[in-house]
């Protein structure tokens, strides 16, 4: 069948990994030869890490981590350059009141944002790794991917010559689902093509899984392992716009397969845990996670993200309250 030895787009990671003779046939005997996932021992072992605490005297330091991390987001049919421009003035300062609070890693929004965005950071964008706040576009039809190659190609190239730092696309789940791994893995090594900037470097690319739509966890540990061959900078869970969302044990499988990967090639790939993601308490569960996972050197801006717009609000209260010893009244935050 066509669909099992057709070549393949040549992908760097993939070539290495499944040698020169890269098709469909070498890539699915690959990911379908993935041990399966023991579904209860990983819920296990997520519900273990959950009941880490950490010491007060880390708290301090484990919210303003948290706050480093976040890609904070609007992707509302209603957003407006207004709204982008209040999103980057709180990005650069969460907490007008204590100048002490870091910044966030970068600002996510929709492709036709970028030039608001990247107009009001001004000489703050950049690299989040130094201090700066990154621009971050959802692209290819986000959040469907229900559109052309073309199309999602467009979208992509027009928010990287906007100024866009980072792409967050979304595969097409329904070629996932049928198990035309071809197609998605094409897809994603043609997106970050089109993530080439005029001088050759490459915006950072994050593809999204939607692990909601994948239904099981063999699933994800076989998406995350196609977009990682694919050449994906980052793997992420969701969208957001469909439930369930981020949530803990699939974000431990998908930080064992970016270990795995490391392990066996020596290189990082990212993970980013999107959608629900509200309160500090869980947030402080994704960084022991993370830490007990693949080890501290992945909490940084480079390598983890939160994908939130309400999870600040939450983590600026607290950090208040250890500030002060008390909360603050409902004004104390911005209503996003």
């Amino acid at each position: 069948m066509t669909m099992q030895t057709s070549s393949l787009a040549p992908a760097e990671r993939a070539v290495r990994l499944l040698g020169g003779d890269l098709t469909e046939r070498s890539l699915r005997q690959h990911l379908e030869g993935l041990s399966g996932v023991d579904a209860v021992g990983l819920e296990q072992r997520a519900a273990g890490l959950a009941t880490r605490s950490i010491k007060t005297s880390s708290k301090a330091w484990a919210l303003d981590r948290i706050i480093e991390l976040i890609d904070l987001t609007t992707l509302e049919g209603a957003d407006t350059p207004g709204k982008v421009r209040s999103l980057v003035a709180k990005a650069l300062t969460p907490d007008a009141s204590d100048p002490t609070t870091p910044r966030v890693a970068a600002v996510c929004v929709y492709g036709d944002m970028v030039p608001a965005a990247v107009e009001a950071l001004g000489a703050a964008h950049g690299d989040p790794d130094d201090g700066l706040v990154s621009v971050a576009a959802v692209a290819t039809a986000f959040p469907s991917g229900r559109a052309s190659l073309a199309v999602k190609l467009a979208d992509t190239r027009d928010a990287v010559a906007a100024g866009a730092d980072e792409i967050d696309m979304v595969i097409d789940r329904g070629a996932f689902l049928a198990g035309d791994y071809g197609t998605v893995f094409e897809q994603i090594v043609a997106v970050k093509e089109a993530c080439r900037r005029a001088d050759g470097s490459y915006a950072s690319l994050k593809v999204i899984l939607e692990t909601g739509e994948l239904t099981t966890y063999d699933n994800v540990r076989r998406a995350s392992w196609l977009a990682i061959l694919a050449g994906g900078d980052f793997i992420k869970t969701s969208t957001g716009k469909v439930s369930p969302a981020a949530t803990l044990p699939v974000t431990l499988l998908m930080l064992e397969v970016v270990r795995d990967w490391h392990r066996l090639t020596g290189e990082y790939v990212g993970v980013k845990p999107a959608g629900g993601i509200r309160a500090s308490k869980d947030a402080v569960r994704y960084l022991v996670t993370v830490a007990e996972t693949v080890g501290e050197q992945w909490l940084q801006p480079h390598l983890f993200r939160f994908g939130a717009s309400s999870l600040l609000n939450d983590v600026l209260l607290q950090r208040q309250k250890l500030r002060t010893g008390h909360y603050s009244g409902p004004d104390y935050v911005t209503i996003d």
